[in-house]
Protein backbone atom coordinates (compact mmCIF):
# COMPACT_ATOMS: atom_id res chain seq x y z
CA UNK A 1 0.00 0.00 0.00
CA UNK A 2 0.92 3.82 -1.17
CA UNK A 3 0.47 6.22 1.68
CA UNK A 4 -0.38 9.87 1.14
CA UNK A 5 -0.67 13.08 3.31
CA UNK A 6 -3.98 14.43 3.79
CA UNK A 7 -3.59 18.04 3.07
CA UNK A 8 -2.58 20.16 5.82
CA UNK A 9 -3.74 17.67 8.71
CA UNK A 10 -0.77 15.81 8.40
CA UNK A 11 -2.15 12.46 8.31
CA UNK A 12 -1.35 9.40 6.72
CA UNK A 13 -3.80 8.16 4.59
CA UNK A 14 -3.96 5.05 2.23
CA UNK A 15 -3.64 5.57 -1.53
CA UNK A 16 -7.30 4.27 -1.82
CA UNK A 17 -9.80 4.02 0.17
CA UNK A 18 -12.76 1.41 0.74
CA UNK A 19 -16.34 3.09 -0.25
CA UNK A 20 -18.46 2.93 2.46
CA UNK A 21 -21.72 2.50 0.36
CA UNK A 22 -20.70 -1.03 -1.36
CA UNK A 23 -20.49 -2.67 1.75
CA UNK A 24 -24.22 -2.33 2.01
CA UNK A 25 -24.86 -3.76 -0.92
CA UNK A 26 -22.76 -7.19 0.14
CA UNK A 27 -25.99 -9.81 0.88
CA UNK A 28 -24.27 -11.59 3.87
CA UNK A 29 -22.86 -8.83 6.82
CA UNK A 30 -20.60 -11.14 7.48
CA UNK A 31 -18.93 -11.28 4.42
CA UNK A 32 -18.40 -7.62 4.45
CA UNK A 33 -17.18 -7.58 7.78
CA UNK A 34 -14.57 -9.93 6.52
CA UNK A 35 -13.75 -7.60 3.63
CA UNK A 36 -13.53 -4.69 5.31
CA UNK A 37 -10.98 -6.79 7.75
CA UNK A 38 -9.35 -8.18 4.81
CA UNK A 39 -8.72 -4.24 3.59
CA UNK A 40 -7.38 -3.49 6.64
CA UNK A 41 -4.86 -6.42 6.78
CA UNK A 42 -3.36 -5.16 3.18
CA UNK A 43 -2.88 -1.69 4.42
CA UNK A 44 -6.06 -0.32 3.39
CA UNK A 45 -6.46 2.75 6.42
CA UNK A 46 -9.24 5.40 4.62
CA UNK A 47 -12.94 4.70 5.17
CA UNK A 48 -15.44 5.66 3.82
CA UNK A 49 -18.88 6.32 5.12
CA UNK A 50 -22.25 8.11 5.48
CA UNK A 51 -25.04 8.41 7.51
CA UNK A 52 -27.80 7.69 5.06
CA UNK A 53 -25.93 5.16 3.27
CA UNK A 54 -28.30 1.99 3.04
CA UNK A 55 -30.49 3.37 5.58
CA UNK A 56 -27.46 3.14 8.23
CA UNK A 57 -27.08 -0.58 7.39
CA UNK A 58 -22.80 0.54 6.40
CA UNK A 59 -22.37 2.50 9.27
CA UNK A 60 -23.82 -0.34 11.06
CA UNK A 61 -21.60 -3.05 9.53
CA UNK A 62 -18.57 -0.85 9.65
CA UNK A 63 -18.81 -0.41 13.72
CA UNK A 64 -18.80 -4.04 13.93
CA UNK A 65 -16.09 -4.13 12.12
CA UNK A 66 -14.37 -1.58 13.60
CA UNK A 67 -14.50 -3.44 16.86
CA UNK A 68 -11.84 -5.57 19.01
CA UNK A 69 -9.03 -3.50 17.72
CA UNK A 70 -9.69 -2.66 14.48
CA UNK A 71 -10.45 1.17 15.13
CA UNK A 72 -7.19 2.49 15.72
CA UNK A 73 -6.17 1.39 12.63
CA UNK A 74 -8.40 3.02 10.33
CA UNK A 75 -8.99 6.83 9.27
CA UNK A 76 -12.49 7.19 9.33
CA UNK A 77 -15.06 8.76 7.53
CA UNK A 78 -18.62 9.41 7.43
CA UNK A 79 -21.04 12.18 6.32
CA UNK A 80 -24.05 13.83 7.30
CA UNK A 81 -26.97 16.01 5.60
CA UNK A 82 -28.65 18.22 7.59
CA UNK A 83 -28.11 21.62 6.62
CA UNK A 84 -29.58 22.78 10.20
CA UNK A 85 -27.91 22.61 13.24
CA UNK A 86 -30.50 20.70 15.03
CA UNK A 87 -30.68 17.96 12.41
CA UNK A 88 -26.55 17.81 11.88
CA UNK A 89 -26.45 17.37 16.00
CA UNK A 90 -28.50 14.24 15.70
CA UNK A 91 -27.66 12.75 12.28
CA UNK A 92 -23.94 12.94 14.09
CA UNK A 93 -24.69 11.04 17.58
CA UNK A 94 -26.93 8.85 15.25
CA UNK A 95 -23.68 7.82 12.83
CA UNK A 96 -21.15 7.98 15.94
CA UNK A 97 -23.49 5.41 17.67
CA UNK A 98 -23.86 3.11 14.55
CA UNK A 99 -20.22 2.99 13.85
CA UNK A 100 -19.60 2.40 17.97
CA UNK A 101 -17.09 5.40 18.24
CA UNK A 102 -16.32 8.46 20.34
CA UNK A 103 -15.39 10.18 17.26
CA UNK A 104 -14.89 10.17 13.31
CA UNK A 105 -11.09 11.49 12.47
CA UNK A 106 -13.23 13.37 9.16
CA UNK A 107 -16.53 14.73 8.72
CA UNK A 108 -18.51 15.86 5.65
CA UNK A 109 -21.34 18.00 4.59
CA UNK A 110 -22.88 15.32 1.98
CA UNK A 111 -24.05 16.06 -1.24
CA UNK A 112 -23.70 19.82 -1.77
CA UNK A 113 -25.15 19.94 -5.39
CA UNK A 114 -27.48 22.77 -4.95
CA UNK A 115 -25.87 26.48 -5.76
CA UNK A 116 -27.72 27.79 -2.24
CA UNK A 117 -26.87 24.96 0.00
CA UNK A 118 -23.42 26.86 1.48
CA UNK A 119 -25.16 29.59 2.64
CA UNK A 120 -28.00 26.72 4.47
CA UNK A 121 -24.63 25.34 6.15
CA UNK A 122 -22.65 28.72 6.92
CA UNK A 123 -25.78 30.88 7.97
CA UNK A 124 -26.66 31.11 11.47
CA UNK A 125 -28.39 28.24 12.91
CA UNK A 126 -26.97 25.98 9.86
CA UNK A 127 -25.31 22.74 10.26
CA UNK A 128 -22.09 24.10 10.41
CA UNK A 129 -22.84 25.22 14.31
CA UNK A 130 -23.35 21.52 15.32
CA UNK A 131 -20.11 20.87 13.55
CA UNK A 132 -18.10 22.64 15.01
CA UNK A 133 -19.86 21.63 18.52
CA UNK A 134 -18.69 18.49 17.57
CA UNK A 135 -15.31 19.04 16.89
CA UNK A 136 -14.58 21.46 20.33
CA UNK A 137 -16.49 18.25 22.24
CA UNK A 138 -13.83 15.78 20.67
CA UNK A 139 -16.60 13.64 18.22
CA UNK A 140 -14.89 15.11 14.82
CA UNK A 141 -11.41 15.58 14.12
CA UNK A 142 -11.51 17.27 10.69
CA UNK A 143 -14.42 18.87 8.31
CA UNK A 144 -14.86 18.77 4.89
CA UNK A 145 -17.79 18.19 2.44
CA UNK A 146 -18.94 15.84 -1.18
CA UNK A 147 -20.42 16.64 -4.10
CA UNK A 148 -20.83 15.28 -7.81
CA UNK A 149 -22.68 17.56 -9.86
CA UNK A 150 -21.28 20.46 -10.61
CA UNK A 151 -17.70 22.03 -9.90
CA UNK A 152 -19.55 25.64 -9.74
CA UNK A 153 -20.88 24.36 -6.41
CA UNK A 154 -18.20 23.20 -5.23
CA UNK A 155 -16.05 26.53 -6.00
CA UNK A 156 -18.95 28.55 -4.52
CA UNK A 157 -19.08 26.04 -1.36
CA UNK A 158 -15.31 27.03 -0.99
CA UNK A 159 -15.70 30.55 -1.39
CA UNK A 160 -18.36 31.51 0.99
CA UNK A 161 -16.32 29.10 3.80
CA UNK A 162 -13.65 32.00 2.51
CA UNK A 163 -15.75 34.27 2.89
CA UNK A 164 -16.74 32.75 6.76
CA UNK A 165 -13.00 32.93 8.00
CA UNK A 166 -12.99 28.96 7.53
CA UNK A 167 -11.22 26.44 5.63
CA UNK A 168 -12.41 22.66 4.67
CA UNK A 169 -9.56 20.08 5.45
CA UNK A 170 -10.76 18.02 3.04
CA UNK A 171 -13.35 18.34 -0.49
CA UNK A 172 -14.86 15.04 -2.67
CA UNK A 173 -15.17 14.82 -5.76
CA UNK A 174 -15.48 12.32 -9.29
CA UNK A 175 -11.60 12.58 -10.44
CA UNK A 176 -11.80 10.33 -13.66
CA UNK A 177 -11.19 9.57 -17.47
CA UNK A 178 -14.60 11.27 -17.98
CA UNK A 179 -14.46 14.07 -15.55
CA UNK A 180 -11.89 15.28 -17.34
CA UNK A 181 -13.56 15.99 -20.47
CA UNK A 182 -16.98 17.16 -19.03
CA UNK A 183 -17.89 20.22 -16.60
CA UNK A 184 -14.80 18.79 -14.66
CA UNK A 185 -14.16 19.10 -11.58
CA UNK A 186 -10.28 17.92 -11.92
CA UNK A 187 -9.61 21.26 -14.20
CA UNK A 188 -11.98 23.96 -12.04
CA UNK A 189 -11.83 22.63 -8.35
CA UNK A 190 -8.59 20.73 -7.72
CA UNK A 191 -6.14 23.26 -8.55
CA UNK A 192 -7.67 25.48 -6.09
CA UNK A 193 -7.77 22.89 -3.76
CA UNK A 194 -4.02 22.28 -4.32
CA UNK A 195 -3.32 25.84 -3.77
CA UNK A 196 -4.88 26.19 -0.78
CA UNK A 197 -3.34 23.01 0.71
CA UNK A 198 -6.90 21.50 1.25
CA UNK A 199 -7.32 17.28 1.04
CA UNK A 200 -8.21 16.09 -2.14
CA UNK A 201 -10.74 12.92 -2.04
CA UNK A 202 -10.89 11.52 -5.79
CA UNK A 203 -14.69 9.43 -5.99
CA UNK A 204 -16.50 7.35 -8.62
CA UNK A 205 -12.54 6.09 -10.29
CA UNK A 206 -14.45 4.04 -12.60
CA UNK A 207 -17.45 6.68 -13.35
CA UNK A 208 -20.08 4.98 -11.40
CA UNK A 209 -19.18 2.03 -13.53
CA UNK A 210 -19.84 3.57 -16.53
CA UNK A 211 -16.52 3.80 -17.74
CA UNK A 212 -16.07 -0.30 -17.71
CA UNK A 213 -19.20 -0.60 -19.50
CA UNK A 214 -18.04 1.83 -22.08
CA UNK A 215 -16.30 0.89 -25.45
CA UNK A 216 -13.34 3.05 -24.69
CA UNK A 217 -11.54 -0.03 -23.37
CA UNK A 218 -9.99 0.76 -20.60
CA UNK A 219 -9.22 -1.41 -17.58
CA UNK A 220 -9.69 -0.98 -14.08
CA UNK A 221 -6.31 -0.25 -13.54
CA UNK A 222 -6.01 1.97 -15.88
CA UNK A 223 -8.78 4.42 -14.41
CA UNK A 224 -7.31 3.78 -10.48
CA UNK A 225 -3.86 4.69 -11.94
CA UNK A 226 -5.18 8.25 -13.64
CA UNK A 227 -7.23 8.97 -10.59
CA UNK A 228 -4.10 7.87 -8.89
CA UNK A 229 -1.88 10.25 -10.40
CA UNK A 230 -3.75 13.32 -9.74
CA UNK A 231 -2.77 15.16 -6.93
CA UNK A 232 -5.49 13.16 -4.71
CA UNK A 233 -5.05 12.25 -0.62
CA UNK A 234 -6.56 9.47 -1.45
CA UNK A 235 -9.06 8.11 -4.21
CA UNK A 236 -12.28 6.41 -2.87
CA UNK A 237 -13.08 3.46 -4.78
CA UNK A 238 -16.66 0.60 -4.25
CA UNK A 239 -15.38 -2.46 -3.04
CA UNK A 240 -17.90 -5.47 -2.95
CA UNK A 241 -16.32 -8.11 -2.99
CA UNK A 242 -12.73 -10.08 -2.38
CA UNK A 243 -11.89 -10.14 -6.35
CA UNK A 244 -12.76 -6.23 -6.76
CA UNK A 245 -10.38 -5.99 -3.41
CA UNK A 246 -7.61 -7.70 -5.05
CA UNK A 247 -7.80 -6.01 -8.28
CA UNK A 248 -7.76 -2.28 -6.69
CA UNK A 249 -5.08 -3.39 -4.66
CA UNK A 250 -3.15 -4.54 -7.37
CA UNK A 251 -3.63 -1.58 -9.58
CA UNK A 252 -2.09 0.50 -6.44
CA UNK A 253 0.83 -1.61 -5.87
CA UNK A 254 1.41 -1.72 -10.04
CA UNK A 255 1.14 2.30 -9.72
CA UNK A 256 4.19 4.77 -11.13
CA UNK A 257 3.60 8.39 -11.82
CA UNK A 258 2.24 8.33 -15.77
CA UNK A 259 4.15 10.09 -18.12
CA UNK A 260 2.47 13.33 -20.48
CA UNK A 261 1.92 10.67 -23.18
CA UNK A 262 0.58 7.95 -21.16
CA UNK A 263 -2.12 10.33 -19.52
CA UNK A 264 -2.69 11.96 -23.19
CA UNK A 265 -3.08 8.34 -24.49
CA UNK A 266 -5.93 7.87 -21.55
CA UNK A 267 -7.50 10.65 -22.31
CA UNK A 268 -7.77 9.96 -26.55
CA UNK A 269 -9.44 7.08 -25.68
CA UNK A 270 -12.26 8.35 -23.58
CA UNK A 271 -12.32 12.23 -25.40
CA UNK A 272 -15.67 11.04 -27.57
CA UNK A 273 -18.03 8.90 -25.11
CA UNK A 274 -17.54 11.26 -22.30
CA UNK A 275 -17.59 14.60 -23.95
CA UNK A 276 -21.63 14.38 -23.72
CA UNK A 277 -21.29 14.01 -20.16
CA UNK A 278 -24.29 11.19 -20.39
CA UNK A 279 -22.00 8.43 -19.26
CA UNK A 280 -21.68 10.79 -15.89
CA UNK A 281 -25.58 10.62 -14.65
CA UNK A 282 -24.28 11.76 -11.17
CA UNK A 283 -23.83 15.15 -13.30
CA UNK A 284 -26.60 15.06 -15.49
CA UNK A 285 -29.92 13.57 -13.62
CA UNK A 286 -31.16 13.17 -10.56
CA UNK A 287 -30.43 9.40 -10.09
CA UNK A 288 -27.45 9.55 -7.65
CA UNK A 289 -29.49 12.41 -5.44
CA UNK A 290 -30.26 10.72 -2.34
CA UNK A 291 -31.24 13.90 -0.75
CA UNK A 292 -33.58 14.96 -3.71
CA UNK A 293 -35.16 11.59 -3.19
CA UNK A 294 -35.29 12.50 0.65
CA UNK A 295 -35.47 16.58 1.05
CA UNK A 296 -36.83 15.36 4.75
CA UNK A 297 -32.88 14.42 5.46
CA UNK A 298 -31.96 18.20 4.48
CA UNK A 299 -33.88 20.00 7.28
Amino acid sequence: MQYRTLGKTGEQVSAIGLGGFHIGKIESEKESIQMIHAAIDNGITFMDNSWDYNEGRCEVRMGKALKNGHRSKVFLMTKIDARTAAGARQQIEESLKRLQTDRVDLLQFHEVIRIREPERVFDKGGALEAVLEAKEAGKVRYIGFTGHKDPLIHLHMLTTAEQHGFQFDAVQMPLNLLDAHFRSFEHQVLPRLVMDGTGVLGMKPFGDGKLLQSNAGVTPAECLHYALNLPTSVVITGIDSMDVLRQDLDAVESFRPLEPGEVHHLLSRTANIAASGWFELYKMSSEHDSTSLNPQWLG
